[in-house]
């Protein structure tokens, strides 16, 4: 029994004297300076910089950078005010200065605008966010807050006037340290916007819009109205009146563009059950695809209506009785009846 006590008390004894070698070890370990550091508070303590600092690890000696912002704090001056607490003996690792970033959150401009667009959804007649564009009474950027507000932002008070659609919006974001919320405040205007296809150039009535004459924008819904035209469709259409660069385009200043123009030679193409003939005309109208104009026929000097079914082609198309062979003379449709008015010549 005598001899288990022993042994039991020796090997305590052991492990004390090696906990104790440890814990001297800790205590006397050289402290030593940190290239680089994070701190998220707006000073900077010893141990922050200073490694195996000890009981003076929780004074602070400097004010930390701007919110997400770096500074360099020269080994001199750091070493300076370590001696000034009775931090002596520190290894500098050979630096020459030490690199000190204040940790923050970054609120950008974009995230702002979107949070805003979601708060006026569908108020007081905005439609959805995604077609909300935000503008800020003042410049904004980004906001740095302390890396402690970590919650989302909340709308508190919210007020919007939709005859000018300007906002006047207050958020609030929780701070996990303080519990104390930080306000922000934002004022501007809010327009709901639609994709437009935009003029790059001034056009004239009658031309035919190309492919680098038509860019896309977002404009307000207020000026675009529901005659939204999209840029895939203005292509190849025509200008039904004179326009200025940067106009947004609408269907009602569009259409097909002319296949035969006013006073262009045509072609007439007469059909009628078992017959087709041609001859040549001069047209008194402009029209596209489908439009009914009034063509000169060239031989009997007559005028007759036809429907346009191509670039300069003119069809006449006669459901009516058999011709005669003075219709037919020369091959050309000197008689025809207009199909719509059925109008004897």
């Amino acid at each position: 029994m005598l001899r288990s006590f022993v042994i039991a008390a020796a090997l305590l004894a052991a492990t004390s004297g090696a906990a104790l070698a440890q814990s001297e070890q800790d205590t006397l370990a050289q402290p030593s300076l940190r290239a680089s550091v994070t701190v998220s508070s707006d000073i900077v303590r010893i141990g922050d910089i200073v490694e195996n600092a000890g009981s003076a690890a929780q004074i602070a000696i400097f004010r930390a950078p701007d919110l997400g912002t770096t500074g360099s704090l020269p080994v001199a001056q750091l070493l300076t005010a370590l001696r000034t607490h009775q931090v002596i003996g520190v290894d500098t690792r050979d630096l020459r200065e030490v690199s000190i970033t204040r940790s923050s959150r970054t609120l950008v401009s974009k995230e702002i605008e979107q949070q805003i667009a979601r708060v006026l959804e569908r108020r007081n007649g905005l439609g959805d966010a995604a077609n909300i564009t935000v503008t800020f009474e003042r410049d904004l950027r980004e906001l740095q807050l302390d890396a402690a507000h970590t919650g989302d932002m909340r709308a508190t008070i919210v007020r919007f006037d939709p005859r000018n659609g300007r906002f006047d919006i207050t958020f609030e974001i929780p701070n996990d340290v303080t519990y104390n919320p930080t306000k922000l405040r934002f004022i501007g205007t809010a327009v709901e916007t639609v994709e437009a296809a935009v003029l790059t150039r001034a056009v004239e009535r009658n031309e035919i819009l190309r492919s680098s004459d038509v860019v896309v924008e977002r404009r307000p819904k207020t000026e675009i109205g529901n005659d939204v035209i999209n840029r895939d469709r203005s292509v190849g259409m025509q200008a039904r009146k004179q326009m200025r660069a940067g106009q947004a385009l609408k269907t009602a200043d569009l259409g097909k563009p002319d296949l035969v123009s006013r006073d262009q030679g045509v072609m007439l193409i007469y059909e009628a059950p078992g017959l087709y003939l041609t001859g040549r005309g001069k047209a008194l109208d402009s029209g596209t695809e489908g439009d009914i104009v009034n063509i000169v026929n060239l031989q009997s000097k007559r005028t007759v209506q036809g429907v346009v079914t191509g670039p300069g082609q003119v069809t006449i198309t006669a459901p009516g009785p058999r011709l005669t062979t003075a219709a037919l003379s020369n091959s050309e449709p000197t008689a025809a009846p207009a199909p719509e008015s059925r109008k004897a010549e």
